[in-house]
């Protein structure tokens, strides 16, 4: 792991309009760019929501529901007051008129017709002030739509969507087969079908399953009947029924574009139109880690399916995976993506697979994919509370015989349960999972266990866990009541039974419930996988050195907090492509840090590189530490900088060329600068300090650097007590340049017949080691600095723990969270320290970095530069006193006192692992094998064409639906029906 990323710190809670977004599935709004005056003026459109009720334009074909109205532009959206029952999300460019509507009195409607004629009522019920701001809004946003030209692109758009030829008088079943996939042979004379609507391999190598035990026509039928009435594509309208639907299972034609509407995926097609195959473009003829990578797994990715056995399936999974990586690089290409891709592209076109993909790395499943896996881990953390929680004597049990549970959980939720039970069952939770939300993949993961219990509780180790969800999903297409004598009951699948499991027994698990688990084990899991990266970096080192690993574990602690506080620029880093670790495998770029981080880094392992505080105003008592910036700081940089590269690395990593050979190494900058002068003895100091300031390396200090290297060590010396440094430091400058010049050739004035030192320039060589030596020797103070002083005020010490983001905890922790800022605490520092110079009780004293001489006395000068020289014992009497305080905070050492906190229960490498071990191959299934049209089987008396079958299975999902309407309301939500427009 070469790469040491602070992301995850960053993480901040969702704001509620983020959270609004989320739910409605609605894109982020790109930054509108300033030139343009009439789409900025479309960007800047208020936001806003408003009390409603909705009623469907067609009578007697759905109730009415009250709930909320928001204006999102370039978006309409409408959710019921449960948030489950009816929502919908339109763009505003697919509404062609809206008019307000002549009801009774005090009732305020408006009448939506979109593009394609479908008729919605929403009733506001808010203050008529409220109404008209809103109808206002309403109305400068559908001007900018109009403006922009987006009105003009649906019905472009939506010829590409599948649903618009189905629900069409002609039809397009023409030339399909059963299962929907098209008919390629044609009769002589006859040109092949061409179609402009989007879709999968599917269409070509056939759709998995068949199509009559999958009752495809009969599902065909309830979805064409449904789209007909609540709209389709970017205008659906999601009704109860429409869920019942969707858990009954998607028909193979329409599943692509279904799941890109109920994600959101559709409207990044529609709003970026052409931008896919932009891509495509600028990839040709370049090449990452990422892309060798995906080479890797192309094969690997659901190989007994037809498609990727040809060149067609693997080409377009080699085009939407490097798309994908080279549009974020930040993820680029993860495991697992390529399972994702190509169950997609089995139903959706490239650029649609491409764009889900998107939404699902990105909004649905955030750090599923990501190089530290932590939202997958994350999960796991939260699947095992669920457990614990409501299956508890199943956690027990494999707590006792020591089974993790993530060993089989891990790849059901990473590949949505693909790579694990046969695709036809997998697509049906993947149904759900894009219509309710990845709390599918916790109910659907419980139910298993709960279905499972009585053999779980007999297992004793991992392996005969997995063994038994073998053999589990393979009988997942078997009657889960065969000795039943009634024929309905033998007729319901183990599928069946975990959908209704899933649904009814743990439909206590809701979105927010999800959430709220997040937010609890974030940090644990934020700390395990710091922890990991730490040992992972610290055992990739080239060399420790003079170090022990502990030593170089608070080296790296100094080092993340340095990057937590200043994060380096990306610009410091080589091209990643050209950069691999010592391990010789080709990696991510190895982190790098500039000077603002360094002197960050440097502040907290160097007494010198900070300043210390301690400020008493009457008020409080507090110690503020400030970075120094300092031209040392910066030589000390560059002095480290040995590859010349302007930036600095923890571990050591090595430039790659063309050909593949190491043509450069970059060494482990900041670990071998450290040993370079924390462990050295008297005269190694001396000499390391010399060279710190020989600019040219020609082992001589011109005058100009003598003068330096003294400015060094004033800076060094500026917070010490007395005089005894300030006297050492002109005492050093005298004898300088005394025994500088007795070394000089000596030169006789012709006119005066004075001898004296040859005349030389400031940036001539003058001041060699050995004299350097000689000089330093002769003064007390400056002996005992490069002795022990130097190498002390390098300090490696534990990091206190750094503090994550809080978690949104209601109302009154939000409003603390905001009160308690470090804007706010700097800014009643400041208010405090005003206060206590007005009362005359402000005072600041600074902190010593060396500390040894406290006494208002000159040093004496060595009589020998071979005599012992003389120890100075005292200790600081400001130490002292800061000792002796009452307030602990008043000493900065006990900052560091607590050691590293205990490593956390929770390790992800039982999850890499798993990982490993679950994608290495999956278990293929002979369910999943394509149908033949022309196979008559027995089963068609069970799975025949009877829309019955279909309809008893929607009904077995039936919920009660709150409309949180009155029956008065109800009966003025029908006259509504017949309401004309206001002329």
């Amino acid at each position: 792991m070469s790469t040491i990323s602070t992301q995850l710190r960053n993480f901040k809670e969702p704001t509620k309009d983020q959270l609004t977004h989320v739910f409605f599935s609605i894109p982020e709004v790109p930054p509108v760019p300033s030139k343009d005056t009439e789409k900025q003026v479309s960007g800047d459109i208020e936001k806003m929501e408003i009390n409603a009720i909705l009623s469907f334009g067609a009578q007697e074909v759905e109730d009415s529901y009250a709930g909320k109205l928001h204006l999102l532009p370039p978006y309409l959206a409408f959710s019921s007051l449960d948030r489950k029952s009816v929502r919908f999300t339109l763009p505003l460019s697919t509404v062609r008129r809206v008019e307000r509507l002549n009801a009774r009195a005090g009732v305020y409607a408006l009448s939506l017709s979109t593009w394609h004629g479908m008729k919605i009522i929403v009733q506001l019920t808010s203050l008529r002030p409220t109404a008209d701001l809103f109808c206002s809004l309403l109305r400068e946003a559908l001007k900018a739509e109009l403006q922009r030209g987006h009105m003009k692109a649906v019905k472009g758009f939506v010829k590409t969507c599948y649903s618009e030829g189905l629900v069409s008088l002609s039809g397009v079943s023409d030339n399909e087969r059963e299962d929907g996939s098209l008919i390629t042979e044609t009769k002589e004379g006859c040109p092949s079908p061409e179609t402009e609507f989007h879709g999968g391999l599917g269409l070509q190598f056939k759709f998995p399953g068949d199509p009559k035990k999958l009752r495809e026509a009969s599902k065909i039928k309830l979805w064409t009947t449904y789209l007909k009435n609540h709209g389709r594509n970017l205008t659906l309208l999601r009704y109860p029924q429409c869920t019942r639907l969707v858990q009954v299972g998607l028909p193979n034609r329409l599943r692509g574009e279904m799941w890109e509407t109920l994600s959101g995926s559709i409207y990044l097609r529609y709003s970026n139109p052409g931008v896919y195959d932009q891509l495509l473009l600028d990839i040709q003829g370049t090449n990452s880690t990422s892309f060798e990578d995906i080479e890797k797994d192309l094969h690997r990715s659901l190989p007994e399916y037809a498609g990727y056995q040809a060149d067609e399936g693997i080409s377009a999974l080699r085009r939407v995976l490097q798309a994908y990586s080279h549009r974020n690089p930040e993820v680029g290409y993860c495991q697992a993506m390529n399972i994702l891709a190509a169950a997609i592209l089995i139903y959706m076109s490239e650029e649609q697979t491409f764009w889900l993909l998107e939404v699902l790395c990105d909004r649905l499943l955030p750090g599923y994919y990501s190089p530290t896996m932590h939202g997958t881990l994350l999960d796991q953390r939260v699947f095992e509370s669920l457990v614990t929680r409501c299956l508890p004597m199943i956690s027990d049990h494999f707590q006792a015989v020591d089974v993790q549970l993530s060993v089989a959980s891990l790849p059901w939720f990473l590949s949505l349960y693909i790579n694990s039970m046969p695709m036809v069952f997998a697509f049906r939770i993947a149904d759900c999972f894009f219509c309710m939300g990845p709390k599918v993949l916790f109910q659907v993961g419980k139910a298993i266990l709960k279905i499972n219990g009585e053999k779980l509780l007999q297992i004793q180790d991992d392996g005969g866990f997995l063994s038994l969800m073998r053999e589990y999903f393979a009988s997942l297409g078997d009657s889960a009541h065969p000795e039943s004598a009634d024929p309905r009951t033998r007729a319901i699948t183990r599928f069946q039974e975990l959908l209704l499991v899933s649904f009814r027994e743990f439909a206590v698990i809701s979105d927010e419930t999800i959430l709220s688990e997040r937010r609890k084990y974030r940090n644990e899991i934020v700390n395990s996988i710091e922890s990991f990266s730490k040992r992972s970096a610290i055992r990739n080192l080239k060399t420790l050195g003079r170090f022990t690993k502990e030593q170089a574990g608070f080296i790296y602690d100094a080092l993340y907090k340095a990057m937590c506080e200043v994060p380096p620029p990306p610009a410091v880093a080589p091209p990643p492509s050209l950069l691999t670790t010592n391990d010789g495998n080709q990696e991510r770029a190895e982190t790098r840090i500039g000077i603002p981080t360094f002197q960050v880094f440097l502040s907290e392992i160097l007494t010198w590189a900070r300043s210390e505080k301690i400020v008493i105003n009457g008020f409080q008592q507090r110690i503020d530490r400030e970075v120094a910036e300092h031209e040392l700081i910066d030589r000390l940089f560059y002095f480290w900088d040995t590859s010349c590269n302007g930036s600095l690395s923890f571990q050591a990593c090595f430039l790659m060329n063309e050909q593949k050979i190491n043509a450069h190494e970059y060494p482990q900058d900041l670990v071998s600068g450290l040993d370079g002068v924390m462990l050295n003895d008297l005269m190694e100091n001396i000499e390391w300090f010399f060279n710190l300031h020989d600019n040219n390396k020609d082992g001589y200090l011109t005058k100009d650097e003598v003068l330096t290297l003294s400015e060094s060590f004033l800076f060094i010396f500026r917070h010490e007590i007395g005089d005894a440094y300030l006297g050492a430091v002109s005492k050093f400058m005298t004898n300088a340049f005394e025994y500088g010049d007795s070394l000089l050739p000596q030169h006789t004035d012709s006119k005066t017949g004075a001898t004296g030192p040859q005349t030389i320039g400031h940036n001539q060589p003058y001041l060699n080691l050995a004299t350097f030596r000689m000089v330093v020797l002769a003064d007390e103070v400056l002996e005992s600095f490069f002795e022990t002083d130097l190498s002390a005020s390098f300090r490696l010490e534990p990091v206190p723990d750094l503090e994550l983001p809080p978690a949104s905890s209601g109302f009154l922790g939000d409003l603390w969270s905001n009160i308690a800022t470090q804007d706010n605490k700097k800014m009643f520092n400041r208010l405090s320290d005003e206060l206590g110079k007005t009362i005359g009780k402000h005072q600041v004293i600074y902190r010593p970095t060396i500390g040894r001489f406290t006494k208002l006395e000159e040093p004496t000068a060595r009589e020998s530069l071979i005599s012992p020289p003389t120890k100075t014992t005292s200790g600081s009497s400001l130490d002292t006193v800061l000792v002796s305080s009452s307030s602990s905070t008043l000493d900065a050492s006990s900052i560091h006192d607590s050691g590293p906190s205990s490593a956390s229960v929770f390790s992800p490498m039982p999850h890499f692992k798993a990982v490993n071990a679950a994608f290495m191959e999956r278990t293929p299934f002979a369910i999943d094998d394509a149908g033949d049209d022309d196979d008559d089987s027995d089963l068609d008396m069970v799975h025949g064409e009877d829309d019955d079958q279909v309809l008893d299975e929607v009904d077995a999902f039936l919920e009660a639906h709150d409309s949180g309407l009155t029956e008065a309301d109800k009966e003025v939500a029908k006259d509504l029906l017949h309401a004309e427009p206001v002329k």
